[in-house]
């Protein structure tokens, strides 16, 4: 058994996994498609169930943006502002979601979309989205370890914060050294808390409302009225609108799952059709509740920040509903909801940086894979970074983060706009080699125009932040508020121009006639693929009408 561990760190025997294209001994590749190969052709252990995929896809996003984040929302766009922001975010990440999902169950490749980025866009966008959306996971594992220790204060304010930081850390190092597998499983378990906990909230929330808590007070839709449904006007609705992209950055780890997961044509269609409509419940619900359960001018929403747990809606909701126990179990929630996102962040950081040495836009050495097919290098560069969260006792934590974070702030809306061109690009692509979609094992069902609506929405909310970091709410246009908001454009721009130097490549796209389209397919026979669509298509046209909506959309 000890052997058997200590060889499981030695190097992955070489992959066996069967592509459409595989290395040619004797051939010269060119870097594109020595990029494809390699993330056609990664090592990492296909382990990840349906179940797994379910709940990854919900917990990553179920996290201090929805418990916490949301308390800062509430406060500047008031709830009508919410349920707009949240409500038009949702339908841009659904139509993006559906784009991803056609991408990676046809090319189920390490990387997703940065290589997505680099294979239908040019190698320059990937490098730039590849380390933006590392940099965001990997500064977020010390916050949110900063965070836990944080939420612990609401019980005993007098202990060192450092010392959880240490207790958190030490679990999410054990978790991830258990390879793809433990983060699996530890996620299903976490995941399954926050979705009974958010269900139980919403039954609560209901009988408050109509009076059924210990004060007897009907509530109804009083702070609808009085304070008002917005809190700053269109201005309000805008910050919102930033909230909320936020808030759902993380929906598009699902396609890093993808290399990682048995039989990806059967499991993730599924998993990236009903991940919408689970955020949307636990989302616009939960968040409709909170919105009529506290005013936005309640004093105890001003101090919401994102590491501050005591500033929730969700606690202060129960508080004022004179409830009292309840406060502690909902912090509890948003302690586990804490790590998960720490857990998850470990992945994301350890996968994308697998990915980006793997195209030879890292050191190579931070690519190194085991026999248990763990991104080992990669993991432990984030775990051991993790303890920079040691700062948690300094009184300058809060700005330090603040512009750690400033470095990769806008990376969900970067990559969420990576995603929507490069499917817009392979679809162009499809045409222009006269190739049908009845080869691809899975069609987003928003088509290429949904990828168009999913840009156009991205684009917008970057203006959108734009404005609001220029022309701050209740503030003065400052230098210092503009870069804490907008600092990550000018990294990304950067990022970009540095590849382009390194290489001495200034091709601004790669032209639709030279994508390849196949290098990273499984072996399926096409004709056996249409034959089994048809017949599952036969089978749901017998189901009652209600079963076939069900299934289209679930």
């Amino acid at each position: 058994m000890w052997n058997s561990f200590i060889d499981s760190f030695k190097p992955a025997v070489a992959s066996e996994t069967l592509t459409s294209q595989n290395v040619e001994d004797g051939k010269e590749y060119t870097e594109m498609e020595k990029i494809n190969i390699n993330a056609a052709n990664s090592n990492l252990s296909r382990k990840l169930k349906s179940r797994h995929l379910q709940m990854i896809s919900i917990g990553s996003s179920i996290g201090t943006g929805l418990f916490v984040g949301s308390g800062s929302a509430l406060h500047t766009g008031g709830p009508a502002g919410i349920m707009i922001g949240w409500f038009i975010m949702a339908t841009g990440v659904f139509a993006t979601m559906q784009g991803l999902g056609e991408l990676s169950i046809t090319f189920p490749v390490s990387g997703s979309f940065n290589v997505f980025a680099s294979r239908f866009i040019e190698p320059a966008v990937g490098f730039a989205v590849g380390w933006n959306y590392f940099m965001q996971f990997f500064v977020l594992l010390p916050l949110e370890l900063v965070a836990g220790s944080i939420t612990v204060k609401y019980w005993n304010k007098d202990l060192n914060p450092d010392i959880f930081v240490i207790i958190f850390w030490l679990l999410i190092v054990v978790i991830t050294l258990l390879g793809v597998k433990g983060y699996g499983e530890s996620e299903f378990v976490f995941s399954l808390i926050k979705v009974i906990a958010v269900i139980g909230f919403i039954i609560l929330s209901i009988v408050l409302i109509c009076g059924g808590g210990p004060n007897h007070e009907f509530i109804g839709g009083r702070y609808w009225r009085d304070p008002g449904a917005f809190a700053n006007g269109f201005k309000g609705v805008c910050s919102v609108f930033v909230t909320a992209a936020f808030s759902f950055g993380g929906t598009e780890m699902i396609g890093l799952t993808a290399a990682e997961t048995k039989e990806p044509r059967k499991t993730l269609p599924k998993a990236i059709k009903q991940v919408f409509w689970r955020i949307c419940l636990f989302y616009l619900v939960s968040l409709t509740m909170v919105a009529t359960l506290v005013p936005y001018n309640d004093d105890k929403l001003l101090g919401s920040s994102s590491v501050d747990a005591t500033a929730s809606p969700f606690v202060i909701a129960v508080v004022n509903g004179g409830i009292k126990g309840l406060p502690s179990v909902i912090n509890a929630v948003i302690l586990i909801a804490v790590l998960s996102v720490g857990n998850a962040s470990v992945y994301a950081t350890s996968r994308s940086l697998n990915s980006l040495a793997e195209q030879g836009m890292a050191p190579k050495w931070t690519g190194y894979v085991d026999r248990l097919g763990r991104p080992l290098a990669a993991i432990l560069i984030t775990d051991i970074f993790g303890l920079f969260a040691l700062i948690a006792a300094s009184n300058k934590q809060e700005e330090v983060f603040n512009w750690l974070l400033a470095l990769s702030g806008l990376s969900s809306i970067f990559t969420w706009l990576s995603i929507n061109l490069s499917h817009i690009r392979f679809r162009r692509a499809l045409t222009v080699q006269n190739r049908l979609l009845n080869e691809l094992p899975y069609i987003s069902q928003c088509g290429v125009w949904g990828s168009y609506y999913g840009f156009a929405l991205n684009f917008l909310v970057l203006i959108a932040q734009f404005w609001i970091a220029l022309f701050p709410i209740g503030g003065k246009p400052n230098a210092y508020d503009f870069f804490l908001s907008y600092l990550g454009l000018p990294v990304l721009i950067a990022s970009w121009l540095f590849y382009k130097f390194w290489k001495k490549d200034w091709t601004l796209f790669v032209r639709a006639k030279d994508i390849d389209v196949d290098t990273g397919r499984p072996n399926i026979d096409l004709d056996l693929l249409q034959q089994e669509i048809a017949e599952d298509k036969a089978k749901l046209a017998e189901k009652p009408f209600i079963v076939r909506v069900y299934r289209f959309w679930c």
